[in-house]
């Protein structure tokens, strides 16, 4: 869908980048990461002081959008008002939740995000560069007002889970334990040929030794004897334990699917979906092994040693990855009219994240092209890892799955820049991701029932998700009840599926995007298809579904629905 020409100078475009300018002042790091260098020098304020000011500021933002009158404007138009008010609607949800005060976790955290993010940062030019040091100075500063959060939460009783904080203590730990010399906060890359390089080397050495390393020590010390003694234990890790549990997790799942949903109506979602997938792992189990029970089928695959990587190759995965991704992009243009102009780079997760870290993730590249995308897998332990699902994660991450989707967001110039770098809208951007690793069947790139199995495997994984996520958070579930679940209807070993189970603790409700999300593209797409017959056209749907970027669920269904209705009239 292309936008209006008349879009470019809206009032609903021009509150749209007034949004994103006060977006970008108040996530200077998140800035540079795009590639916007004005805010280089600069840190985030996670004080309660600075989100009351920006609180007003949303707000009054707010009233301006929805005083608009759009009725019968252009459909871009529409979706833009329409997001801009779900953003603001969410980040005000957010900041009267006070759900910075929960930020002490190993994956969204804030050390947890600083640790990923750092080695993402670049410096291009020479003043950019000389920006950072300055910055690094003031990283004490943004610690400082996170724990300052940590304590007021622990004042109103929103006590932790245990499992979460010693998670995150091993992650700060292991930084604090790693050499000066690999600190990645004085590892930027830095400029091509630059004379100055030794001096600002030694200045972000300086300024990670004297400012960042003992400002996470500070924070490793919060976490150990203030958080730590406090903690919730494994029988009320969930948020059901806290006086305002049940409606933080309500907060929590709208702002991660976009949808106002019953946890009991989820969890019994993902009580049918693991039934109907555990009946396809069987069926396909019964070709691989000749056996004809679920847990025979996962007997089989936690002890075939060929379902798991040698532990003396710890690159295999990361080589079979890339194999994954270069058949992707190579089948790629028959499936889609856009494709994205950056490329994916493969890498391994780094060792200090890798063992308290997922198995694969994913950072987009950057908007000033001095970034790629890149797909990280995690090669730690590889021993333990699973061969099985190598391809359909590598899909997932990479194409036809994120990278794809938010390489082709990053690249719609034509749209208003908060709506192609928005990090919202969690169940669009991974229900496609998930949508995406049935799509690869389709695309001919499983070779194997091995693969298969895989796909499978990973779709149950999610389905789970949704009645472990809801079950601990909503129903009362202990820590216990939730691996035991996930052991009883997913081949995967212990250890894997405790982090997972670990991870759904520290961040509650997105685990429940996956699912929610593809459930509605393919739902979309079968609507579609009956409604165009033979003027269904696969990759004209798949562009529709990516042409606006990152979008809400609800905001999906009124593009599809009119790209069906121009279809229809052609």
């Amino acid at each position: 869908m292309a936008p209006d020409d008349v879009n470019e100078s809206s009032p609903v475009r021009a509150l749209a980048d007034e949004y994103w300018e006060a977006v970008l002042r108040a996530n200077p790091t998140y800035a540079t990461f795009l590639g916007d260098r004005r805010f280089d020098t600069e840190v985030e304020d996670v004080s309660v002081e600075a989100e009351a000011e920006q609180r007003a500021r949303w707000s009054e933002l707010l009233d301006r959008v929805t005083e608009l009158d759009l009725d019968t404007a252009p459909l871009d138009q529409r979706i833009t008002r329409d997001l801009l008010v779900e953003s603001l609607t969410d980040s005000i949800a957010h900041i009267d939740h006070r759900i910075t005060e929960l930020r002490y976790d190993q994956m969204g955290g804030l050390a947890a995000e600083l640790l990923t993010d750092a080695p993402q940062i670049n410096a291009p030019e020479p003043q950019n560069a000389l920006d950072l040091v300055e910055r690094q100075r003031k990283v004490g500063a943004l610690i400082d007002g996170a724990i300052a959060r940590f304590r007021a939460g622990l004042e109103a009783g929103r006590t932790p889970p245990r499992i979460v904080v010693e998670r995150a203590l091993h992650q700060v730990d292991g930084y604090l334990a790693s050499p000066l010399d690999a600190d990645p906060f004085a590892a930027f890359a830095g400029p091509e040929d630059w004379e100055g390089e030794e001096r600002w080397r030694t200045a972000l050495r300086t300024a990670a030794e004297e400012v960042v390393r003992p400002a996470f020590a500070r924070y490793a010390a919060v976490l150990r004897d203030e958080l730590l003694p406090r903690a919730r234990g494994d029988d009320e890790a969930g948020l059901g334990a806290l006086s305002d549990g049940d409606e933080l997790y309500r907060v929590l799942i709208r702002s991660n699917t976009g949808l106002d949903l019953d946890p009991t109506d989820v969890h019994q979602i993902g009580v049918e979906e693991v039934a109907a997938l555990d009946e396809q792992i069987v069926a396909l189990g019964r070709q691989m092994f000749g056996v004809g029970t679920l847990p025979e089928v996962f007997a089989r695959i936690r002890t075939d040693p060929q379902m798991r990587y040698d532990p003396s190759r710890p690159e295999e995965p990361l080589d079979d990855a890339r194999r994954c991704v270069a058949a992707a992009t190579e089948v790629m243009a028959g499936w889609f009219g856009r494709l994205p102009v950056s490329p994916c780079e493969v890498k391994a997760v780094p060792e200090m994240l890798a063992a308290d870290g997922p198995g694969a993730y994913y950072f987009p590249p950057a908007a000033d092209g001095s970034r790629p995308g890149a797909y990280f897998v995690n090669t730690h332990d590889a021993g333990e890892r699973n061969r099985f699902d190598t391809a359909s994660t590598a899909f997932h991450e990479a194409i036809p799955g994120h990278h794809l989707q938010l390489a082709i967001a990053s690249e719609l110039d034509e749209l208003p820049a908060f709506q192609r770098f928005s990090t919202g809208h969690t169940a669009y951007v991974e229900g496609w991701a998930l949508y995406s690793e049935r799509l690869a069947d389709e695309m001919g790139l499983y070779t194997s029932a091995i693969d298969r199995l895989g796909m499978l495997v990973g779709e149950a994984f999610r389905a789970c998700r949704l009645v472990v996520d809801t079950g601990m958070h909503a129903l009362g579930w202990t820590r216990q009840q939730a691996i035991d679940h996930m052991l009883a209807h997913l081949p995967m070993g212990v250890d894997e599926i405790t982090t997972e189970v670990d991870r759904y603790l520290a961040i509650p409700g997105q685990a429940l995007a996956y699912k929610i999300g593809q459930r509605e593209i393919l739902r979309l797409r079968a609507w579609a298809t009956a409604e165009l017959g033979d003027r269904f056209d696969l990759p004209g749907f798949h562009d529709a579904v990516l042409g606006s970027s990152s979008v809400s669920l609800p905001v999906l269904g009124a593009i599809v629905a009119d790209w069906v209705d121009t279809r229809r009239a052609a």
